[in-house]
């Protein structure tokens, strides 16, 4: 077992030693390379990510009254406007409530008349009794006495105004809540889920009890596509950049769309480690796609365009890291001559394909693409020869 291993490392290693042998020491023998001469081409870098279709326009109805659902005007799927009713919770017992406090304002609106009245019949007195304590036809107690009585009919007064403002407070109050009890579409949409029967008490509840959750209405003409965009990418990303999104539904179909927003604050997305930044797509054009909400998808951003500009194929871009230096070079192999010359490089934005380089070549430059066993072995003043394949 063991020599049978010993002989398929010692393969292995003979099929990338061989082109690094031919040209350490075969002296004038040369490794075949194969070249292409740079140009200025169209850059367009892109930034892949992740993430799932939501609706921008999308609200679940929840209630703040608890009460049975006595009716539903909607069915799942059904076409609904804004302000249209859709449902009815039990509206009885608060209908009594709103029935009790209107006729108590209306008790203390006709108790204010009465006082009303009193304190004009009591000031009509004090007026007389001042008029006869003035020409000394009655005592000072006697006029006091009347002075007080209408003090104090004027404070009963004013405190009925208040009471009168407050069953006002609990009528307002009590309509409120009533109003409450018909749940109307806040938006223009789809009934997309449909959580409740009629007979089911409605809770006004936060979490995701049953009851607490009546439908979810959404615009299905504002679809767009949330993905997860990391950390070290953000910084190319801008709204209004061309994006594509592919749906795993329709991994064939290209749907076009736009950056519309970034989140402001990173996090830790579901599923991942690191900070990424939910960035939101637009989409423009589903090319016929039955698209639905909560779908995974994936999509390519295309964060920056640079027009002619000159770009080597990545798979000739090398890369040198000096870990001791915490440095990393890039460089390419220049065919020159018959020789293989390294040569540093600066490299900027990248696609698939090509990567620019803003340094360290010049255009119509023969830079070795591969082999790639070859490239890897290839050193600095290596006997090279081009061939076509």
């Amino acid at each position: 077992m063991n020599k049978r291993l010993l002989i398929v490392v010692g393969i292995i290693v003979a099929v990338v030693a061989v082109p690094l042998v031919q040209v350490r020491f075969s002296g004038a023998s040369s490794v075949k390379v194969q070249v292409e001469k740079l140009e200025p081409r169209s850059i367009q870098a892109s930034v892949l990510a992740s993430g799932r279709l939501v609706y921008e326009q999308q609200a679940k109805l929840t209630t703040e009254e608890i009460g049975r659902v006595t009716a539903i005007y909607v069915a799942e799927g059904e076409r609904v406007k804004k302000g249209q009713l859709v449902l009815q919770i039990d509206d009885q017992r608060l209908r009594a409530a709103v029935e009790q406090n209107e006729a108590a304002q209306r008790v203390q609106e006709i108790a204010i008349q009465r006082q009303q009245l009193q304190v004009e019949n009591l000031r009509m007195q004090w007026e007389r009794m001042r008029g006869l304590h003035d020409k000394k036809l009655i005592d000072d107690d006697k006029f006091e006495t009347a002075s007080k009585n209408l003090d104090i009919a004027q404070v009963d007064l004013d405190s009925s105004h208040e009471s009168l403002s407050q069953y006002r407070a609990q009528l307002v109050q009590a309509k409120d809540r009533l109003s409450k009890t018909s749940v109307y579409s806040p938006i223009d949409g789809t009934v997309t889920t449909l959580d409740i029967k009629v007979g089911e008490t409605a809770i006004s509840s936060s979490t995701n009890i049953p009851g607490s959750n009546l439908m979810t209405i959404a615009n299905p003409d504002t679809m767009l596509a949330e993905v997860n965009v990391d950390e070290a990418d953000i910084a190319t990303i801008e709204p209004g950049q061309h994006a594509r999104v592919f749906a795993i539904a329709f991994p064939d179909t290209a749907v076009e769309g736009a950056v519309a927003s970034i989140a402001v604050s990173a996090k830790v997305a579901e599923g991942r480690q690191g900070l990424s930044f939910a960035v939101k797509i637009r989409l423009t054009d589903r090319k016929g796609a039955n698209l639905r909400p909560g779908m995974s998808c994936r999509a390519e951003i295309f964060a920056a365009a640079r027009e002619r500009v000159l770009a080597a194929p990545i798979q000739a871009i090398r890369v040198e890291e000096d870990l001791t230096q915490k440095s990393t070079k890039r460089f390419v192999f220049v065919e020159r001559g018959g020789t293989a010359k390294r040569i540093e490089v600066s490299a900027g934005v990248s696609d698939d394909m090509y990567q620019e380089i803003t340094q360290g070549v010049n255009e119509g430059d023969a830079v070795i693409t591969g082999p790639d066993r070859v490239l890897r072995a290839l050193r600095d003043g290596d006997r090279v020869v081009v061939t076509s394949s």
